[in-house]
């Protein structure tokens, strides 16, 4: 592939705070857990040890030297529990549907929508979400930068709710998990 995706090899990960996001999170063993739009692959890497051996962890993204660094990081820590795969996550994840507990887009969502795949995405985050599953969407809080995107792109938690509410989340909680970013969680209604 020539063409990386946009933001293709930053990371917000070491700029959260990690111990933050997963008590938010209520991250439970043995779930299975989605990374949408995977990156290099930060934010699974810290999810695999809460998530435990007897859990899975799907992790998709359209860059592929993305995807190979986070198998090599993978292979090094003896992780075996993530499965990650170069895919185009707006047009099909290769995931059962109603097999995932809960789902991930972290600092994602603002550039979906501005390349107009958003609609694409969070249909098929639907699609494989069980009834009732979860879905953390971290986003750049909406003020200047840098860190992040141009403030004209960022979303706040109201417009990120709004772009959720039609595909069939429900808001249950925002949290504050650094300088720079928020958390807003959902649940798929049935």
């Amino acid at each position: 592939m020539t063409d990386k995706p946009i933001a293709a090899g930053k990371s917000s990960f070491g700029l959260i705070d990690a111990e933050k996001l997963l008590e938010a999170l209520e991250i439970v063993p043995g779930i299975t857990f989605l990374d949408v739009a995977c990156g290099g692959g930060d934010y699974a890497l810290f999810f695999a040890k809460p998530i435990g051996p007897d859990g899975r962890l799907y992790a998709f993204d359209l860059w592929e030297e993305g995807i190979a660094r986070l198998n090599r990081e993978m292979r090094n820590r003896r992780i075996a529990t993530i499965q990650a795969r170069v895919a185009d996550v707006s047009r099909h994840m290769p995931v059962d549907a109603d097999s995932v507990d809960v789902g991930l887009m972290a600092t994602v969502l603002h550039d979906l929508v501005a390349d107009n795949t958003d609609d694409g995405t969070l249909k098929e985050v639907a699609r494989v979400l069980k009834p009732g599953g979860r879905l953390a969407v971290v986003e750049f809080k909406k003020i200047d930068g840098p860190p992040g995107p141009p403030i004209g792109i960022r979303l706040s938690p109201r417009q990120t709710e709004a772009r959720l509410r039609p595909y069939g989340f429900t808001l249950t909680a925002t949290h504050d998990i650094g300088a720079y970013h928020y958390v807003t969680l959902f649940r798929l209604n049935n």
